[in-house]
């Protein structure tokens, strides 16, 4: 059940108690940060723009002013996704028309992570429009794999997996519509969160040139779309997920062993390849032998094909800012109250099904790290057990938990081998609506059974 680690450097809360206890400073530790990025990101390329300057400004002062209570991420460096607007720094989307554009203000997540201590010391790479399982991009160019340089780290936060998986930074901030966040953790093997839809303001995470605006002001967050944080442990997830949080999480705390899990590896419509099913069958079976009780099928489940494709349709409309389909067409009024009244039935048969089970199981996504491509995954095919499926598939285990806007944290499990290559491979835990902190404890307990 191993699977690779590639550095043995502190995760973010190790980093803030060294930092506390004297054993180095905030300067320090940027410095240690900044040598990794140029140690290994000439290869990797998961830093699209770095704030080294600004970030050195930062942890002077914070060594200056010493600790505070409030300040879990005290002098942690780390970075955040190309997509927030860091003042002083370009937000391009991958877009190369607007790479002199400077963000004129950080983002709220980011305002409330410096509050929470951490020092923001760049950003990372992205797919153009954020729309891809790949990260490249014509301004900042191809973000690799650390574990295989030959394949995809994920998309569209792929830097940020790359980032953390390679111990460049112990923690990054990315966004989640399909699976952006927990794809680039499953393939980098690394731990990566969704938020429960709400719950960690995008406000600054507007498309290039919107924030730019004179009078513009972000009123709201975009349907299905979340921020969520990636790192190498759960106890870096809970207290970045708590940082950027709008409301105070409540925690459960409930043993593993106590709790009601369902698993699922077969839907319809979305194979999985062998590379993914026998880790995470094996994964099962070891927590079976732990003890864990583990439903493999319900009656409570609901109409996954169905909600799947009012999924898409929302997806679509939402990522396109409501602009005509390449048929011409465009959603009328009626069609997105349609949606809203789907999603609303998406949500009350989830709350059904959790009042029977405390977590669902499930792939990130049917295939390991793919080969890197000049086409973006959804416009091309998946090579799942032999097959050329359509990439779009691949949506459909992401979608689990982003149409009902559920919380859902990736941790590895294992290793699998995907057209020739072992590659890392995680586990989706998903939980109700605000449960993200029990999410995250969950996966750790199962973390620890599969791991020690």
């Amino acid at each position: 059940m191993a699977y690779p680690q590639l550095t043995s450097e502190p995760g973010a809360l190790a980093t803030a108690a060294l930092i506390r206890a004297g054993k180095m400073s905030a300067v320090e530790a940027l410095d240690a940060a900044i040598e990794r990025i140029e140690r290994d990101d000439a290869e990797i390329d998961a830093l699209a723009v770095s704030n080294f300057a600004g970030a050195f400004s930062q942890a002077r002062a914070l060594d200056a002013a010493g600790p505070r209570a409030d300040q879990p991420l005290f002098g942690v460096p780390m970075t955040i996704k190309e997509s927030f607007d860091v003042a002083g720094l370009p937000t391009t989307w991958g877009h190369p028309r607007f790479k002199d554009q400077i963000a004129p203000r950080d983002a709220l997540l980011v305002r409330r992570l410096k509050a929470a201590g951490a020092i923001i010391i760049g950003k990372t790479n992205v797919p153009v429009d954020l729309t891809d399982w790949q990260s490249f991009n014509p301004v900042y160019g191809r973000t690799a794999n650390p574990h295989n340089t030959a394949r995809s780290p994920g998309g569209s936060s792929g830097g940020s997996a790359a980032a953390v998986a390679s111990g460049m930074v112990p923690c990054d901030y990315g966004t989640d519509i399909g699976g952006s966040v927990r794809v680039p953790a499953h393939f980098c093997g690394i731990w990566g969160h969704k938020t429960t839809w709400g719950l960690v303001p995008k406000h600054g995470h507007e498309f290039p040139g919107m924030s730019r605006r004179e009078g513009f002001v972000a009123a709201a967050d975009g349907a299905l779309s979340i921020a969520g944080p990636l790192a190498r442990n759960a106890a870096d997830l809970a207290v970045l997920v708590e940082a950027g949080a709008e409301v105070p999480l409540r925690r459960r705390a409930r043993p593993l062993k106590e709790c009601r899990l369902l698993a699922l590896t077969e839907l319809p419509g979305a194979p999985v390849d062998a590379s993914v099913r026998e880790p995470t069958e094996a994964a099962l079976e070891a927590l079976a032998r732990a003890g864990i009780a583990i439903d493999r099928s319900t009656d409570l489940l609901p109409d996954i094909a169905a909600h799947h494709r009012s999924y898409l349709k929302m997806m679509n409309i939402t990522m396109s800012g409501g602009a005509p389909a390449p048929d011409g067409t465009r959603a009328t009024a009626t069609d997105w109250f349609a949606l809203m009244n789907a999603q609303a039935v998406c949500n009350a048969q989830w709350e059904a099904l959790f009042g029977a089970y405390d977590f669902v199981l499930a792939p990130p996504a049917p295939v390991l790290a793919v080969p890197h491509a000049d086409k973006a995954v959804f416009r091309g095919t998946l090579a799942i057990n032999g097959v050329e499926e359509p990439g779009g598939k691949g949506l459909v285990w992401a979608g689990l938990a982003t149409f009902p806007g559920l919380a859902a944290t990736v941790l590895p499990i294992g290793c699998g081998t995907y057209l020739g290559a072992e590659l890392p491979c995680g586990m989706q835990v998903i939980g109700p609506r605000w449960s993200d902190l029990d999410c995250i404890a969950a996966a750790a307990a199962i973390g620890n059974i599969l791991h020690g």
